[in-house]
């Protein structure tokens, strides 16, 4: 049997694996616990950006990569590397109460923010929104795709105007059509819908919030909306971002259609098809009138390094998300500080016991950064500011294994990634999983549009071969039915809340023997001088094709 080179590069990977996996570092649960309890403390105040709560976040993984032997790997400062990467971020905030009213037959209605409402502050870089009875106009799913032939808007006037849309995909209901079914493509998450809504001239866009479609409840909507805003500086911000961005509730939209003479329900059905055409809510308008503080600032990726001893110049790069939330709206029992224990405390936690345990183990052969990366909870602005200004070539970077939300429980059966791509990178994640006995389940929500949630995908959309690990839901002790009740229960309860707390019953026993393959596996990549890629078909493999001169 003659073996593609492919082929070849896999099974001497996984024969490497199969030599590797027993001589893989035992993790200590008890110090997982440690560190996501220190990092989720009320005293690192939620690791808001730009915050207290940065500084002594900064400070702490700092010294634990120092005191693990890593070497700093961030900015190049007078020939020497410091320990972070300067991410300046537009960050703004909306000062006091804003007015919010609509304008129906004639009859102004007050809305209150957060509770039917949630508005952003505006990231285009002014200091305040003044909008006057704008008209609200219905665009479906607010989509442009010319490769699908889908093009929700034909060719509407949105100037003036607020464009009112669905949240997810035309195909979320169905679970057929030309937008990947159930999988959710780029098309049905929001960061795309507003850009579309700018580059259609709307002075701002509301999106109807749905549980279900969004794979999130209003509370963290409310939560992630209307607290501090953050963005890469860009030239010309107005070009993604209309002045007004934000969301309302199903049941307000109801009723604003109802209002018009229309019927929710039936154009929701319509903008499933090609055939829909924006709606206009005849006799309805909106007003919006608040201060924006708002001004740059400079936030930091945290990056540790350990330099190859053969072939340093090419990189793998573990990467996890240190911020969180900060402090925010307070809760029903008045918590105001959103710890973010899972959300990302177990992958910063993670991140720090693979540079211990890398740092014991020989030099590998190529170079492994340790990034930390800054406002992943704000758009993944910290890994997009690295990708797009790298400290190591992306073409030379071998892979990228992300950590976002791990499971702090007991071990599981299996494991999955954040969406569904098709790369040798999860082909080799998932034959070191075999010596564990672990075996790979896709994400059980493509949905959700996971894929373009973590930190990965600044990386991947640019051609480097990235996956972001998830945690199994078939549990050694309860099974799927009891890995799913924990999920549900987290999303609806702790998700992007304050409650989202370091607990004394968590075992992390499932987290430290995760980190036995994702070590092994970022181990082997370190030591081979295999080049993984993107499957023929995916989207991505021509940018990384692209590169291919750069790892000859």
């Amino acid at each position: 049997m003659v073996l593609s080179t492919l082929a070849f590069s896999t099974l001497a990977l996984s024969i490497a694996t199969a030599v590797q996996a027993v001589d893989a570092p035992t993790f200590d649960p008890t110090r997982l616990s440690a560190d996501v309890k220190t990092l989720s403390s009320d005293a690192f105040e939620g690791r808001g950006p730009a915050t207290e709560g940065e500084t002594k976040t900064v400070d702490y993984v700092v010294g634990q990569l120092k005191a693990a032997g890593l070497q700093p790997g961030g900015d190049l400062k007078n020939g020497k590397r410091a320990w972070t990467q300067a991410v300046p971020l537009l960050r703004a905030e909306i000062v006091g109460t804003p007015v919010l009213t609509l304008k129906i037959d004639g009859k102004n209605r007050s809305l209150t923010q957060g509770n039917e409402i949630a508005v952003r502050a505006p990231l285009n870089g002014s200091k305040g929104v003044a909008i006057a009875n704008a008209p609200l106009v219905f665009v479906g799913y607010g989509v442009t795709a010319p490769e699908r032939q889908w093009d929700d808007f034909k060719g509407v006037d949105l100037h003036g105007k607020i464009a009112v849309v669905l949240i997810n995909d035309p195909d979320f209901e169905t679970g057929v059509g030309d937008f990947g079914g159930k999988a959710m493509t780029y098309y049905g998450r929001w960061t795309y819908k507003f850009e579309e809504a700018a580059r259609r001239g709307a002075v701002g866009m509301l999106i109807v919030h749905e549980t279900e479609p969004a794979s999130y409840g209003w509370a963290t909507v409310k939560n992630s909306n209307t607290n501090t805003m953050f963005d890469v500086v860009r030239d010309h911000p107005s070009a993604v971002h209309p002045q007004l961005e934000g969301w309302i509730q199903r049941d307000l939209a109801v009723e604003l259609f109802k209002h018009a003479g229309l019927d929710f329900d039936a154009l929701k059905k319509q903008a499933q098809t090609r055939e829909f055409k924006p709606v206009t809510l005849t006799g309805e308008s909106f007003s919006a009138k608040y201060s924006v503080d708002a001004g740059v600032i400079t936030s930091h990726n945290i990056v540790g390094r350990l330099e190859g001893s053969k072939r340093p110049d090419e990189t793998v790069i573990y990467s996890a998300h240190w911020d969180h939330l900060g402090v925010g709206e307070p809760d029903a029992k008045g918590d105001r500080i959103y710890n973010g224990a899972v959300d990302n405390g177990t992958g910063t936690a993670a991140l720090i016991e693979l540079a211990r345990a890398f740092a014991k183990a020989p030099r590998p052969e190529r170079s492994i950064v340790f990034l930390n990366v800054t406002a992943e909870e704000k758009g993944l602005l910290g890994s997009e500011y690295y990708a797009s200004k790298p400290l190591y070539a992306l073409g030379k970077t071998v892979g990228v294994l992300n950590m976002d939300a791990l499971d702090p429980h007991g071990p599981a059966r299996n494991f999955t990634i954040s969406g569904s791509a098709k790369l040798d990178l999860l082909d080799q994640l998932t034959a070191t999983a075999k010596k564990w006995n672990l075996t790979y389940s896709p994400d059980p929500k493509p949905e959700a549009g996971h894929f373009f949630r973590s930190d990965h995908f600044p990386f991947a959309k640019r051609g480097v071969p990235a996956i972001s690990f998830g945690s199994g839901n078939d549990w050694e002790d309860g099974g799927t039915a009891a890995g799913k009740a924990s999920e549900d229960e987290y999303t609806a309860n702790h998700y992007h809340q304050p409650s989202d707390e370091w607990q004394a019953s968590w075992a992390f026993t499932g987290m430290a023997r995760d980190l036995q393959i994702l070590y092994t596996l970022g181990s082997d990549l370190a030591n081979s001088d295999s080049w993984p890629n993107w499957s023929k078909d995916s989207e991505f493999r021509a940018a990384r094709d692209a590169s291919a001169a750069e790892r000859k």
